[in-house]
């Protein structure tokens, strides 16, 4: 990290940040959205505007304000408006309904809730409407203006509860995660170091700016003064010319939008997809190392993978410069000041390269729940959270994923990784995704099911096919999968394209 960086990154808030970077470079672009492009002064300045109009409104400091707001400039000014004021705001998903949408408002407390009215053809302002939502107004391409004079001063505490984000609900209902502008500080700058970036990269935000991942991105765009194409949603056929227009270096999200690049260079063999990337990018869900190669080997770009959650934006990243065998099959290695623990069943660490429970403790990480029961068993008596995520390190501090606790299929008492036999699938020719799952079975406990999106154009697989291929790739015969389902798609959450696992154990178990 740059001098420049690291002194920004020692910014006691996120408005500070803003603030310091607006004064560096003012005239610098920091967001492009089709012909839009907003400069790093035009965000503060901006954003003070919109903060006096909130204000107006009767938004004070310690105000919940939750929105549901798609990928657009205006998203971004409403929320540093927001940190400006020093309120608590509770971005929610745009793609998330009344059942998710009301868990959200209800248990946040909220008292103002911004909307983009009609989008893509849901009412959401009708939608707060039928869940009693208070203070509701819209924020789609006009947003509240004021004169900045009438601001109260600007945060100064960095350690205060200014955030809650929603878990992605994958495995049950969401939880409010409570953050700080220090611990998404802290996870940005995790980021940023790692990638090693410079002011001259482009980088590009095709996942929804209300997710984790959002201003864990703005952060590395404040930290290094580069600028950053807003998709406000993302689809790769009208992606691609918006890649290329802009130049874009930098680019990611998470392994399926890795895949959805890798079919879109299959189409035009030895032609550079876009000629200015240079990096593809990403986490919040596992990377085969099959991927990891077939990116490197047709799109000739280097792909880095990190390991975060909502409750700890970035854990670990891979850098641009590590080995390549790092790069394939580890998470990459934490900053300075993230502690990974890995314990066995009684809480004991774990010397390196043994798997056991991965447990965090450092500035990124969250302060908790929204439900204060959820925070007593989610951190254990020396701080750290207990992420049910299971792995190991290595000699050289690498992070290696094998699972979460609920991946772990226990088949006639033995334990066996989901991950280990989905990275295999993923080396099969006509296996296009895979995921593999545990389902109760009267004889065995659990039995094995592994369910996989075809690869277009290839045959359809069969069980005793992909039982062959996983014998001839090593696999122990006990971890076969007993049951196979070919399926068009996947199910996934709307954020980072997330497999929903419990949706497969409630179709086939």
């Amino acid at each position: 990290m740059n001098e420049t960086a690291h002194a920004l990154g020692a910014s006691r808030t996120l408005w500070e940040l803003v603030d310091r970077r607006a004064g560096l470079t003012p005239d610098r672009p920091v967001l492009l959205q089709g012909d839009r492009t907003l400069t790093f002064g035009e965000l503060r300045d901006g954003a003070e505007r919109t903060a006096a109009g909130l204000y107006g409104m009767g938004v004070r400091p310690g105000s919940v304000v939750a929105w549901q707001l798609p990928t657009r400039i205006e998203t971004v000014l409403l929320s540093f408006a927001l940190a400006r004021l020093g309120a608590v705001q509770s971005p929610v998903i745009p793609y998330y309904r009344d059942r998710e949408v009301g868990f959200a408002l209800r248990e946040s407390r909220a008292g103002f809730f911004a909307v983009p009215g009609s989008w893509r053809g849901h009412d959401h302002t009708a939608m707060a409407g039928r869940l009693g939502a208070r203070g509701v107004f819209e924020a789609y391409d006009t947003l509240p203006d004021g004169d900045p004079a009438v601001l109260p001063p600007p945060p100064a505490d960095g350690n205060a509860v200014r955030w809650i984000y929603w878990t992605s609900g994958t495995t049950s209902d969401p939880k409010g995660v409570l953050h700080t502008d220090r611990s998404l500080i802290a996870g940005g700058s995790c980021l940023a170091h790692a990638l090693h970036l410079t002011a001259d990269d482009i980088g590009s935000v095709a996942f929804p700016f209300a997710h984790i991942g959002g201003p864990d991105y703005v952060v590395m765009l404040l930290l290094y003064g580069f600028p950053a194409v807003l998709f406000e949603h993302f689809a790769m056929e009208t992606a691609l010319p918006e890649y290329r227009r802009h130049g874009v270096t930098v680019a990611g999200g998470s392994t399926a939008f890795y895949s959805m690049f890798l079919t879109e260079q299959r189409k035009v063999p030895g032609q550079r997809l876009v000629p200015t990337l240079r990096l593809l990018a990403g986490g919040g869900a596992p990377k085969p190392p099959e991927i990891y190669h077939a990116v490197v080997r047709e799109m000739g770009v280097r792909l880095t993978h990190g390991y975060g959650m909502t409750e700890v934006p970035m854990i670990t990243m891979g850098a641009p410069d590590d080995t390549a065998e790092n790069l394939a099959t580890t998470e990459g290695r934490p900053p300075a000041g993230m502690e990974i623990r890995i314990v066995d069943a009684t809480g004991t660490p774990v010397p390196a390269g043994v798997d056991g429970e991965i447990r965090l403790r450092g500035e990124a990480v969250c302060q908790g729940y929204t439900d204060p029961a959820q925070g007593a068993d989610s951190f254990d008596t020396e701080g750290f959270l207990v992420t049910g995520d299971v792995g190991h390190l290595k000699e050289s501090g690498h992070l290696v994923l094998t699972g979460r606790m609920k991946d772990i299929i226990i088949r006639k008492g033995e334990n066996i990784s989901a991950k280990e036999i989905e990275d295999l699938l993923h080396q099969h020719p006509a296996v296009a995704d895979a995921a593999v799952v545990g389902l109760p079975d009267e004889e065995r406990g659990e039995r094995v099911c592994a369910v996989v999106e075809r690869r277009p154009g290839a045959g359809e697989p069969t069980l005793a096919a992909v039982s062959a291929f996983l014998r001839g790739e090593g696999l122990s015969v006990h971890k076969l999968p007993e049951q196979l389902e070919v399926v068009d798609a996947l199910p996934r959450n709307e954020a980072l394209r997330k497999v929903l696992k419990y949706k497969l154990r409630e179709l086939y178990g």
